[in-house]
């Protein structure tokens, strides 16, 4: 007698864990022999996670509508718990897939494990140590992996590090980071097809070196944001031939300080945040990424592109160690000195571009699959 197809449940909430989990959920439907999978969207950013669900032809089989104005951490993580609770007893899964560091991960986790389903936790293992940095998502993540059955680590290091913490060799599989398997994937699309581009951003970067930055952290709101703005209008004033684009987050501790500081100057471009397709086509164009990001940090160096990293420390120090990233923090001096430096000196771009990516391949999600095909009953 053949066994039944294992019933998985994708929970989503956010644009980048709809990037990051688009590619298992297409390699899951690709393999309609082996697995049922159907995908929840908490919808905790919405409108960005529609969109970027969208990119990969994704319809989510559950809405839980958990986002509401001026939402706070306690109203997100209770609703969420809530919701997900009637999901899991209609759906009863065999295993709960959720990805990273966010609240929706954390509440899909807990949810499952209040169930006591299987929970397989993808971007496993990443750790800064410091469970304010960044906030709330390290101590999310660690959360998640005190639920999780099955750890998808991305690189060794995390790996190592979930050992260190008790978790067993057999439930520690290293495979590279879905997000290239999407990064990729959308390249592809757009080589093809190029994104539409606002005028005004093509006009703004033609003929002239390109910053790319984005920027939305907790822990940086207030004084942090203050000085990453000053620093960016210094540069763009003292370097002529660059511009600056950037994507302005939809929260209002970080567009008011942007809006207020960097609004009117001729060669800072604030837009709307971007769709995903949009996104890449102006990382692969960019001369420098400025970002708080975790995605972003393993993505452009796949672009071949070299990363100033604005926080304190990070949870994904393979880059740094490579030589791919380099940490400047929310300092106005760190900052101006690191974009000086690259703009101005093609030597030390190179040095930063010359190396491998070491975050993935593009079959994360593939092996992923493979592990989920021989662990899920």
């Amino acid at each position: 007698m053949t066994a039944r197809p294992a019933k998985v449940l994708i929970i989503i909430g956010t644009r980048p864990e709809a990037i990051k989990l688009a590619p298992v959920v297409r390699e899951l439907w690709s393999r309609s022999d082996q697995f049922v999978a159907t995908v929840c969207l908490t919808a905790q950013h919405r409108e960005m996670a529609n969109e970027a669900l969208a990119l990969f032809e994704i319809t989510p089989d559950y809405d839980l509508d958990v986002m509401s104005p001026g939402q706070s951490l306690a109203t997100v993580t209770a609703r969420a718990i809530e919701r997900l609770d009637g999901v899991l007893r209609e759906a009863m899964p065999d295993v709960v897939v959720v990805q990273g560091d966010t609240t929706s991960a954390f509440c899909g986790a807990l949810a499952a494990f209040y169930h006591r389903i299987l929970v397989g936790h993808v971007e496993a293992g990443l750790r800064t140590g410091d469970k304010f940095a960044p906030y709330p998502e390290e101590m999310n993540r660690r959360l998640v992996g005190s639920i999780a059955d099955l750890h998808f680590a991305p690189t060794a290091a995390a790996g190592d590090a979930l050992r260190r913490e008790g978790v067993a060799d057999d439930r520690i599989f290293q495979t590279g980071n879905t997000v290239i398997d999407a990064l990729l994937h959308v390249r592809r699309q757009i080589q093809g097809r190029p994104p539409s581009i606002a005028g005004e951003v093509l006009s703004a970067i033609d003929g002239r070196s390109l910053v790319l930055v984005t920027g939305h952290r907790r822990e940086s709101f207030g004084e942090g944001f203050e000085n990453i703005c000053r620093a960016i209008r210094e540069v763009a004033e003292s370097l002529p031939d660059v511009t600056f684009v950037y994507p302005v987050h939809l929260n209002p501790n970080v567009r008011e300080p942007v809006r207020r500081i960097l609004s009117d100057h001729p060669r800072i471009v604030l837009i709307e945040p971007l769709a995903y397709a949009p996104f890449v086509w102006l990382m692969d164009r960019a001369t420098v990424v400025l970002t708080d990001s975790g995605g972003v940090q393993e993505e452009a160096p796949s672009l071949g592109k070299p990363v100033l990293v604005m926080r304190e420390t990070t949870e994904r120090p393979e880059g740094i160690a490579a030589g791919n990233a380099r940490l400047v923090g929310t300092g106005r001096q760190s900052i101006v000195d690191a974009l000086r430096d690259l703009l101005t000196h093609a030597e030390a771009r190179a040095r930063m571009t010359a190396v491998a990516n070491p975050y993935g391949d593009g079959h994360a999600a593939a092996r992923i699959a493979d592990v989920l095909a021989r662990k899920v009953q």
